[in-house]
């Protein structure tokens, strides 16, 4: 039986295995102080990790990026990811790997190389970016007024927590009564929004932004059913025109699969309610997930 201590969720950290409210980090450490650090998430469903070697990929990608190297190999920190979820017990899980860039060995630097990085990861129940009602009605999505931080600033490719444009956009959104925000770049492209990538349809064709964004697993699994089925499918550039103009809208994440849009700012599209493509996509993803597509087995019996 699950320890109920993890009932919440558990967390690995510097302190070992701890309940997720105990888990914490330095208020010293650069990823607090400087939001030095990246991330990646994995969903479990029904006991099962989904595109896991993906998400570490990503991940080590990410960190050879910003130069992070924690003291474990991906093996130990894949064997964290599958311990986490089974102290907590949970079958449908959000799991988080984060590496940091830490405290300086020497008090007062502003060397990241004197920086002792590490990794923490956790699992906690599900997190839906939209709730499940929503994305039934199908959501509303704001067009932000804040331009996306430029990809020559920051690589949108590597997963981060500097989320100020992205939470601007987010507030602007709720001030209007939408539900979610979508930003374009300074030149008006379309690009992501808060922990999702974007898709349009427009004439049977299903297109995403190639700038801006990051590279979203749920988005390759997205492009990946379209070859499948045989639906004309590219990462190409999308302007504001293009997103106002499009026969359907959905958006896709990790925490909530193919999320369908309803509403464009004023807009109404097709009846209000999701697109058939989009609902259809919607359904096969979730069907892949049941036939086991990408999926590996929790080991639960790690929790000993």
């Amino acid at each position: 039986m699950p320890d109920p201590r993890f009932a919440k969720g558990a967390a690995f950290t510097q302190d070992g295995y701890v309940p997720i409210a105990d888990a914490k980090i330095s208020v010293l450490d650069w990823g607090f102080t400087r939001s030095d650090c990246t991330y990646d998430v994995v969903h479990v469903v029904k006991g099962g990790f989904f595109r896991l070697a993906d998400h570490l990929d990503r991940f080590e990608a990410s960190m050879a990026k910003r130069r992070l190297a924690p003291p474990q190999g991906r093996a130990e920190m894949e064997a964290i990811l599958h311990r986490v979820v089974a102290l907590s017990g949970l079958q449908d899980s959000y799991v988080a790997m984060v590496a940091l860039r830490g405290r300086p060995r020497v008090g007062g630097s502003r060397r990241p190389a004197d920086c002792e990085n590490h990794f923490i990861a956790y699992a906690v129940p599900w997190v839906d970016v939209m709730t499940p009602d929503v994305q039934a009605r199908g959501g509303h999505l704001w067009i932000a007024s804040t331009p996306r931080v430029p990809d020559a600033s920051f690589d949108p490719t590597v997963k981060n927590y500097m989320w100020g444009d992205l939470t601007t956009g987010l507030l602007e959104a709720h001030d209007h009564g939408f539900d979610t925000a979508v930003l374009l770049d300074a030149q008006g492209f379309v690009t992501e929004g808060p922990g999702f990538n974007v898709f349009i349809v427009k004439d049977g064709a299903v297109l995403t932004p190639d700038r801006g964004s990051l590279g979203g697993i749920t988005r390759r699994s997205v492009l990946d059913l379209c070859a499948a089925e045989g639906i004309a499918a590219a990462v190409a550039p999308i302007t504001r025109e293009m997103l106002e103009d499009a026969d359907e809208i959905f958006t896709a994440t990790t925490a909530g699969g193919v999320m369908p849009i309803a509403r464009l700012n004023q807009r109404i599209l097709g009846n209000d309610r999701p697109g058939p493509l989009s609902a259809k996509l919607r359904a096969l993803y979730w069907q892949r997930h049941e036939e086991g597509w990408h999926r590996t087995p929790v080991r639960y019996e790690d929790a000993g």
